[in-house]
């Protein structure tokens, strides 16, 4: 998927030590999506990140723009134990 940073997800993925690779993975290759429930323009990716002790990020992509468009980018402690 072609995709953009959006400044704060940028920010984000830098401060919080998020490989670009991982948030790479996730857009790509969720394990499982979900609409967001106060946009709907937006979808979030779920995966399970092995190399960060199975923790789940969560990408939260604005789908309906062209090239895609990473909104926020973080490990999401609600769906610890899923993938």
């Amino acid at each position: 998927m072609t995709y953009e940073l959006t400044q704060h997800a940028a920010k984000v993925l830098d401060e919080r030590g998020i490989a670009l690779e991982w948030m790479e993975r996730t857009l790509n290759d969720p394990q499982w999506i979900s609409p967001d429930p106060n946009d709907p323009s937006v979808e979030r990716h779920f995966r399970s990140i092995p190399e960060f002790g199975g923790r789940v990020l969560r990408v939260a992509v604005n789908t309906t723009v062209s090239p895609n468009r990473v909104v926020s980018v973080f490990f999401d402690r609600t769906q610890k134990g899923k993938p």
